[in-house]
This record gives C-alpha cells, sequence and structure tokens, in this order.
C-alpha cells in the first residue's frame, strides 16, 4: 500500500469569524451532492513545501463536509527523487540532462506506485510530476482522475514537457494556478484555473503575542530590536537565496543593524537541497547576522509563523515561483513583501499597494531600504496585504474550488 498521512481533525465552522458566515454556508451547499463520495490526493511527501501543507488542511476539511477523503504519499528510490527533481528543474526551464535510462527509472517507479496504489474513489487528485504516469500503468480507470500542477511551466524545456504531457492528457481534467501556465499543445477538455491558499489556524498562520514571537526568535539569536528582512523557501537555485544575501550585502551598506533570516525546509523530495544549502552557507561565509535556520534546528511552522511576525519586509527574490505560498502566509501577517516579478507572484503581490515587484538584487535592495526607513508605508501595505488574501487566498476558498470542480466532473 502507498502511505497513508494522518490528518487532523478541522472543521469548517472554525473559520466563521474570519470568512463569514454567508461563505461557510455557499461552501456546505456545494457539498451536498458530494456527500460520502470518496476522494483521495497523492504526492510525493507528507512534509516540506506547499503542497503538504495545503493537504494537512484540505484534506481534513473535504471529510468535514461530508468527503471520505484521503491523503496517500508515493513511493520511490533515491535515484526517482533526483530524476523527478530534474524534471522540476526541466519543466521550470532549466537545461537538464535527461536520458532514455532516467526515462527508465521515473515510469519503473510509477508503475510500482500504481500497484500499491489500492482501493476505487470517485476522484483522484494526482498532485505534480512525480506520481503522473500512475494513471498510465492502471488496467482499470475507475473515477474521475484529475492532474494538479503547482509550479510555473512557461519555459519548460521541451524534451521535459514532451515526456511529460502524453501522461497528463489521460487525466479527465488538470488544474493550473494560472491560465498562462497551460501549454498550447495541451490537449484536455477540462482545465481548471485554482491558486492556492493558506489556511489562516494552522500553527504558521496564528495569531502569536509580542513576547511568545520575541522569545521564538530569541532563541536563535537574532534580535527582534533590530531590522529583519527574511526569506522563507527551500535552498534551491530558483529561490536564488545567493542573490537574496547580495541584496543584503548592499541594504547593509545603508543600514548597518539590519538581519537576514533565510528559512527553509528540507524535504526528503529534494536531493538537491543539502548541496544548495552548502552553497548558501559558503556565499554568507562569517557574517554572524545572516541566520540560515531549517526544520533540522528545530525551526517548525510556529517558528517560521514567529519570524515572519518579527520581520520588517519579507523578500521573495525567486526566479521561478509557480505562485509562493510563503508570500500569502507573509501577506496575511500584516508584512510587506518585496519580490520578484516572475510566474505566480504577481497574483499576490499589488505593486506599491501590499508590496513591491522588483527586477534586479539592486531594485529589491532599493525597495527594502525605502520599506525599512518608512515604516507607516510598510505598515499601510501589510494592513491592505492581510485584506487581500482574506478575500483570495485562503484555504475556504480553495476547498470551494475542488467542490465546484468534482460537481463538474460527476
Amino acid at each position: 500500500m502507498l502511505e497513508i498521512v494522518e490528518t487532523e481533525r478541522k472543521s469548517l465552522k472554525d473559520y466563521i469569524e474570519i470568512i463569514g458566515k454567508e461563505e461557510v454556508e455557499a461552501i456546505k451547499k456545494l457539498a451536498i451532492p458530494l456527500k460520502g463520495k470518496k476522494v483521495v490526493h497523492i504526492n510525493a511527501t507528507s512534509f516540506g513545501g506547499g503542497v503538504a501543507e495545503i493537504l494537512s488542511t484540505l484534506v481534513p476539511l473535504m471529510k468535514d463536509v461530508g468527503l471520505e477523503a484521503e491523503w496517500q504519499v508515493i513511493k520511490g528510490s533515491d535515484d526517482f527523487f533526483n530524476i523527478t527533481k530534474a524534471i522540476h528543474n526541466g519543466l521550470q526551464g532549466m537545461d537538464v540532462p535527461f536520458t532514455e535510462k532516467m526515462k527508465e527509472i521515473f515510469l519503473k517507479n510509477n508503475r510500482l506506485n500504481e500497484k500499491l496504489f489500492e482501493g476505487e474513489y470517485d476522484f483522484v487528485v494526482i498532485h505534480d510530476p512525480q506520481p503522473v504516469a500512475i494513471l498510465k500503468y492502471r488496467k482499470k480507470k475507475v473515477g474521475k482522475w484529475i492532474w494538479r500542477f503547482h509550479i510555473d511551466p512557461t519555459n519548460a524545456q521541451e524534451k521535459v514537457w514532451q515526456f511529460i504531457r502524453p501522461f497528463i492528457e489521460k487525466y479527465d481534467a488538470a488544474i493550473f494556478t494560472l491560465k498562462e501556465y497551460v501549454k498550447d499543445d495541451l490537449k484536455m477538455e477540462k482545465v481548471a484555473i485554482i491558486p492556492p491558499a493558506i489556511d489562516p489556524l494552522s500553527p504558521k498562520n496564528l495569531d502569536l503575542s509580542q513576547e511568545e514571537i520575541k522569545d521564538i526568535v530569541a532563541k536563535y539569536k537574532v534580535d527582534v530590536n533590530r531590522p529583519i528582512i527574511t526569506q522563507v523557501s527551500r535552498f534551491d537555485p530558483w529561490k536564488d537565496p545567493l542573490g537574496v544575501i547580495d541584496m543584503y550585502r548592499i541594504v547593509k551598506k545603508e543600514i548597518k543593524d539590519v538581519q537576514l533570516v533565510l528559512i527553509a525546509s528540507m524535504a526528503h523530495d529534494d536531493p538537491e537541497g543539502w548541496k544548495y544549502y552548502e552553497k548558501t552557507a559558503r556565499h554568507a561565509g562569517e557574517d554572524y547576522d545572516i541566520h540560515l535556520l531549517s526544520n533540522l534546528n528545530g525551526v517548525g511552522n510556529l517558528e517560521v509563523n514567529a519570524f515572519q511576525r518579527a520581520s520588517d519586509v519579507i523578500i521573495q527574490k525567486s526566479i521561478r515561483e509557480g505562485f509562493g505560498l510563503v508570500i500569502t502566509e507573509a501577506l496575511w501577517k500584516g508584512k510587506p513583501v518585496v519580490a520578484a516579478n516572475v510566474g505566480g507572484i504577481p497574483l499576490q503581490v499589488d505593486n506599491r499597494r501590499t508590496g513591491y515587484l522588483v527586477g534586479d538584487i539592486a531594485e529589491c535592495a532599493e525597495r527594502v531600504i525605502y520599506l525599512l526607513k518608512n515604516p507607516e508605508i510598510a505598515n499601510k501595505m501589510g494592513i491592505s496585504g492581510k485584506e487581500y488574501v482574506r478575500k483570495n487566498f485562503l484555504i475556504t476558498r480553495l476547498l470551494k474550488d475542488y467542490l465546484s470542480l468534482f460537481n463538474s466532473l460527476k
């Protein structure tokens, strides 16, 4: 069997104070025709990264409104996860080697996972490229199969895209974050555009007192009384942590006491993470105001929450970004975001209203300096950002979108 991920119980009624009773009732109404339907979400990892965070709330909320929902995780060899990382990078535009041997290992692992996948479901939601070929090996297709793609493939390497595309086209529907992400040659009857969302009631997003924030941050030798810039992202070339350090060094010339915090979650399906962590650490050198933190030194959801709330400015200097849930989290905490003008980021960062969209390192540094010197403008952006997230990017809206899609596929 595939690994079944246990999730904590969640209740839709707990969100009434945040989204209002009317919206909760609208979601319940959408769920009525789906009562008792069996749903399974399948992805590559139960922790680390936005997909796992979404599923840890989405699955229990689906249960709460009457669906029989499950979350399962695939198995795979180290070779397989190295190859899926190459596929991920290739789909985001990196020129990666992609040999017949790599294809063979990828398909072999998908075939093995298909054998481990048991039971019949009304809706099977497969997340991202790692398990995309499971359907290819299914002798009898039962229920509606949906493929959910979380990254930005606009500059995908053709050899990688053409390998993955035929597997996607076997599905009943595909979900993308932006309509611009749907490739012209993808032949599918049903494509849904559904941006990701955050859970405002998760430990990562719940309100914290100033005392709690101060205590947590102090454990990691970061001074809350001095300016803090933070980026929360995997150590990954696409998140450009080296560029963030270069930006910080420009800021530090003008604001001497500024600190930089880079927080990552090291996930088991990301073997490249360690190499890039080491590269980032070397680039940081012996600057004691640069803090590289991760789940491996005790930084979990609560700690990320505290650091985001303690920060004066949040950075997201991605080169490619499917959406960027860490931006949503930061905006929800009333923090201005300075982020690269790429992928799904402009969906969230309304330039000059909830933060700044920037191009190069120099522009990023310039905007950060401006916000650090003008806290009243930073605060105004933060207020706008929180309301923008409330209206557009909460998990309840994502649940509603999934229910609507399921109803359209019945």
